[in-house]
């Protein structure tokens, strides 16, 4: 519960620019409230809020790897202390050091911020029973949305109000340092390290699903082997993991990012100016990921057992070509009062829709090696971070006349045709049976029934609450 809070003030990562105490909505309501005190033109405003992704996409690999050896307690102790900290700094320095020195501290807030998610997904491959990977999965990343909701609604009140516009650094920073204190007592690595948990259940965490899961038979308290570096960057699945997260980023940020341009433009319609009406398909997210966790929970207790890489490949498809769809619904929206409110529709529903992939893509890094999942997340959050960057750059380059909606048309078009990629990949080549080189290797004895590995399609067998 403690680590599902943590996005809730900490709501960054590959969905959108963020820092611990201090979200892009903070930033943009600061930015907004204080160009005319500081005179900052619109260049100097890109540079506040791209800053954060230079520090972001350094940290991404060796956070994953450090939380490993020391613990993702420690990584993400220390990653949100120290980002919150300085969200309450950022007034200070943008009165006293002007906008470089807060382009510095928003970098480094991006170092910080770069173990978060690897070091989650590390925590969570130690700690969450193979029946309930999906579902704690979706509602840990759930709290990212939840808190740009409450962000986007509030954030713009607090700026305007006596409180001024650096209370939208106090307020998160504080939140966020108080939660790094409760999240350092209350909880543990690993199930061996924690102090109250009873044996039951430790061995029932420890040893779960190995009866139904090979995957997590390589849950070891054992010393951790050399990363096999060669090993992941030549598997096949974990390629199309890679592939499958950055189409899903570079759809996710072309709808962010790029739609409230194109309402504004061609339908006549600012979105970005309203709180609530922003707010609308991240909340619309948090719904659909309970729906889809309880459909899960569902099936499971129809006691409908499915091949576990089918329930990977269906949440997943959910999650990239329903937007798809969507994208192409937006693609052929005109003018018009009525059309305003179909193009809000398409989009909530795009946003919201994929949120399946946290039982999709999202938890294979657990599916492929439980033991490196951590820096499988940081492999694959590193490069789908680089297309938030690289996305709005490709619209650029074919957005010319940003009133033309046959040039958006494109856009849209070309954004269906990456998630169709990237989900199509996932299903042909993607996988969830534990790859080799996530242990060392052992010599195996052969049960007297005949032994030998299953085959993949057994292996691949698993409750489609694990997903």
């Amino acid at each position: 519960m403690v680590l599902g809070c943590l996005p809730c003030c900490n709501h960054n990562g590959y969905q959108q620019i963020g820092n611990t105490g201090g979200s892009s909505h903070d930033l943009l309501a600061f930015v907004s409230a204080s160009a005319v005190e500081f005179d900052w033109n619109e260049s100097t405003k890109s540079y506040l809020l791209s800053s954060f992704f230079w520090g972001y996409v350094v940290t991404q690999i060796p956070g994953g790897y450090l939380s490993a050896i020391y613990g993702a307690k420690y990584m993400l102790f220390y990653g949100v202390l120290i980002c919150s900290c300085l969200a309450l700094l950022t007034p200070f320095c943008a009165v006293n050091g002007g906008w470089k020195l807060v382009v510095v501290l928003r970098a480094v807030q991006g170092l910080c911020q770069g173990v978060i998610f690897p070091s989650t997904h590390t925590f969570l491959s130690k700690w969450a029973p193979a029946e309930e990977r999906g579902r704690l999965v979706g509602y840990t990343y759930s709290g990212s949305q939840f808190g740009t909701v409450v962000m986007l609604s509030v954030s713009g009140y607090i700026a305007s109000s006596s409180l001024g516009w650096p209370s939208t650094f106090y307020i998160p920073g504080c939140v966020g340092i108080v939660w790094s204190f409760v999240w350092l007592y209350l909880c543990s690595s690993t199930p061996a390290q924690h102090p109250t948990i009873t044996p039951n259940e430790r061995r029932f965490i420890e040893s779960s699903g190995q009866t139904r899961r090979p995957s997590d038979a390589g849950r070891e308290e054992q010393p951790r082997p050399p990363t096999p570096w060669c090993c992941i960057f030549t598997s096949i699945p974990f390629l199309v993991l890679v592939l499958a997260h950055c189409a899903s980023n570079w759809g996710f940020w072309t709808l962010l990012t790029e739609i409230p341009t194109f309402m504004k433009n061609v339908l006549g319609m600012d979105i970005k100016n309203n709180g609530p009406l922003s707010a609308l398909p991240y909340f619309a997210m948090i719904l659909l990921t309970c729906v889809f966790i309880w459909l899960s929970d569902t099936l499971k207790q129809r006691g409908t057992v499915i091949p576990l890489g089918f329930s990977r490949k269906f949440f997943n498809t959910l999650g990239m070509w329903l937007p798809m769809l969507a994208l192409i619904g937006l693609g052929y929206v005109t003018e018009g009062d009525a059309n305003v409110r179909l193009a809000i529709g398409l989009l909530t529903a795009a946003v919201a829709t994929n949120s399946a992939t946290y039982l999709g893509f999202h938890v294979n890094h657990i599916d492929l090696s439980p033991n490196y999942a951590g820096t499988l997340m940081g492999i694959t959050n590193c490069a789908a971070n680089f297309m938030s960057i690289l996305a709005p750059l490709i619209v650029g380059l074919i957005v010319w006349d940003e009133t033309n909606p046959t040039q958006w048309r494109i856009v849209f078009f070309f954004t269906a045709f990456v998630y169709f990629i990237g989900n199509l990949l996932f299903m042909l080549f993607g996988r969830t049976r534990v790859q080799p080189w996530n242990s060392r290797p052992t010599t195996r004895t052969p049960s007297p029934g005949g032994g030998g590995e299953r085959d993949e399609g057994t292996e691949d067998r698993g409750p489609l609450i694990g997903a």
